[in-house]
């Protein structure tokens, strides 16, 4: 009897098994992320599969769709070659241009063999992402500071801008617009790598006819530069990309080369060798109060939107102070910043240094270089204080202004709300300064470097005057918060925009003058000025620097001591008033009350 043996048939291979699925490798569900990987691979092969079967199903569809992918690849490409670096430049004509990278990177293309062409491709189109992004970051920097991004020193300010939405849209928004920036960043990057991969496989296919093209576009955009051809006054033949990434690159190096001369000149100090006792004796006896404004820039006073209103509230100040016995006399200083980095503004008139950015502030504020406000403590004829409601942490800089004590925004007892950035409006944080710090009693005068922040962007809500008297803790303000206007609704309108910053600076501006009416005395000595001027939707495209500066005192014999100095009469400068560098002002103010030069360093 035969006898019969069953063989099972074995199992076939891993991998695909002709019908678009693909099996499983024996003992793979034992391998961890085995049977995850498997399904992807499943996953994404349907899916090639689905896409070739409507690519046969629909061949003109097909087609159709494939062109359109091609030409918006080619205009993402050419787009972000001609994009400008300011609001300003975004003008439909200077995207009819014809950019010589674009010709460059078409050469190099179809010179190179597949493998390098899909590398040079991803490369190409990823530096070419991250060009388009520091154009983007120059047409912030430029609408908000300015000037241009710095890729050495300003990627912490990413930080500070995003506090800032914090303060003013609140936390959620803040991370909401973080993650989104990233994600867009990294979006586009890919993008931008994808549509470089697809035009350089397209000219490869038709590489005879994309090498003529080249040749010719080339000769063209040599032809055009050569006789300066221009189409609507903007030339046809274009290097924006190359101009802007030549214009990084010397950015960075005048940053790099800059370290070590401000470092140099932040050693050598006119008056750091002056002896305690020659440093501004003229002032023996007086409380002096230095004060900084927030954005009270030249625009505030000539403005034709915001004019109007500041300059009553000057006139208005100017008669006020005047019968309670103070005379004024103001003029002009050139900020050292523009629209923001009101620190910069700070340590350039307290330091006698011009301090533009934040390389430079690091600088200095780790050295000893004597302030102005150091100064009034190296006598040892004042106390010092600061009075900085815009701190919410900790501020080592103090040190180097020779404060003895400084009162943030945790100090000064307010329970009311914040109004955007502004941690309490101007008025209350000046009358916590009566209470706390300058009506007291002491037994040496104070010198006192009080920063207000009521006028900072965006300008919405605005506090309101209340009674002095009725300030308490505060909480006052909660009604006055609750009745004003959105940030949103003033950030999205520049005319908005600078009604509201207007307002803002009158009421800065009344807060500091009625304090002045109200608690000055005799030997009161309040120097006061912007640290800025405001962002270009409000002061303008082509806006000077400058910001208004005032000296105010009862004492006529403080103000003789200025006189030289040919400022105008009262709180308001004249148009033609004198206009110093801001770093200038140490110095003269120094040497005005009588302090005495003896050179330190060099």
């Amino acid at each position: 009897m035969p006898v019969f043996t069953r063989f099972r048939q074995p199992p076939a291979p891993a991998g695909d098994t002709g019908d678009g699925t693909v099996r499983e490798a024996p003992g793979a569900p034992g391998v961890p992320g085995a049977s995850r990987t498997v399904r992807t691979v499943r996953t994404v092969r349907a899916r090639l599969a689905r896409l070739r079967a409507w690519r046969t199903r629909y061949p003109a569809a097909a087609r159709a769709l494939s062109r359109i992918t091609t030409a918006l690849a080619a205009v993402l490409v050419l787009g972000a070659l001609l994009l400008p670096n300011t609001l300003q430049g975004l003008q439909p004509d200077r995207f009819t241009r014809l950019p010589a990278e674009a010709i460059v990177g078409a050469a190099v293309l179809l010179a190179l063999p597949r493998v390098p062409r899909l590398v040079a491709a991803v490369l190409y189109g990823t530096g070419l992402g991250a060009l388009t992004v520091v154009n983007v970051l120059d047409m912030g920097f430029n609408e908000y500071l300015g000037r241009g991004f710095n890729l050495v020193l300003d990627w912490g300010l990413l930080d500070d801008a995003q506090a800032y939405v914090e303060d003013t849209a609140g936390r959620t928004a803040a991370t909401g617009a973080a993650v989104g920036a990233v994600v867009l960043v990294l979006l586009l990057l890919v993008v931008m790598a994808l549509a470089t991969v697809r035009l350089g496989d397209l000219l490869a296919r038709h590489r005879g006819r994309a090498t003529r093209g080249a040749l010719a576009a080339g000769t063209v955009w040599i032809t055009c530069s050569a006789l300066g051809l221009q189409v609507s006054g903007m030339p046809i033949a274009s290097d924006r990309s190359a101009g802007a990434l030549k214009a990084q690159a010397h950015r960075v190096a005048d940053t790099l080369r800059d370290e070590a001369a401000f470092a140099r000149e932040a050693r050598a100090d006119t008056f750091g060798a002056t002896p305690p006792g020659r440093l501004v004796p003229d002032l023996r006896g007086k409380d002096v109060i230095f004060t900084f404004i927030e954005s009270y820039g030249r625009s505030a006073i000539e403005d034709p939107v915001m004019a109007p209103g500041v300059g009553r509230t000057l006139d208005t100040s100017t008669e006020a102070l005047a019968k309670a016995g103070f005379r004024a006399k103001s003029g002009w200083l050139t900020s050292a910043t523009y629209g923001g980095s009101s620190w910069l503004g700070h340590s350039t008139a307290m330091s006698g240094l011009w301090i533009d950015n934040q390389q430079r502030y690091r600088t200095v504020t780790a050295g000893d270089h004597l302030t102005l406000t150091e100064a009034f403590r190296r006598t040892g004829a004042w106390d010092t204080v600061g009075v900085m409601p815009g701190v919410q942490k900790g501020w080592p800089e103090a040190e180097w202004y020779g404060l003895d004590k400084v009162y943030d925004a945790f100090d000064l007892g307010y329970r009311g709300p914040k109004f955007s950035w502004s941690t309490m409006p101007d008025q209350y944080a000046l009358e916590a300064f009566q209470r706390r710090v300058h009506g007291r009693k002491r037994d040496r005068p104070l010198m006192s470097l009080v920063i207000l922040t009521s006028s900072h962007q965006p300008w919405a809500p605005i506090p309101r005057m209340v009674g002095w008297d009725e300030l308490g803790d505060g909480s006052v303000f909660h009604a006055v918060h609750d009745a004003g206007q959105k940030p949103g609704d003033v950030v999205t309108d520049a005319t908005r925009s600078r009604q509201e910053y207007g307002k803002s600076i009158q009421y800065s501006l009344t807060s500091l003058t009625q304090w002045l009416q109200r608690y000055g005395t005799d030997d009161t000595v309040l120097v006061f000025l912007g640290d800025h001027q405001p962002v270009s939707r409000v002061s303008g495209d082509r806006a000077s620097r400058d910001v208004p500066v005032s000296i105010v005192a009862r004492d006529p014999e403080v103000l003789d001591k200025v006189d030289g100095w040919k400022w105008t009469d009262g709180l308001t400068p004249a148009r033609n008033a004198p206009v110093w560098p801001m770093s200038s002002f140490r110095d003269r103010f120094l040497t005005a009350f009588g302090s005495t030069p003896s050179p330190s360093g060099g």
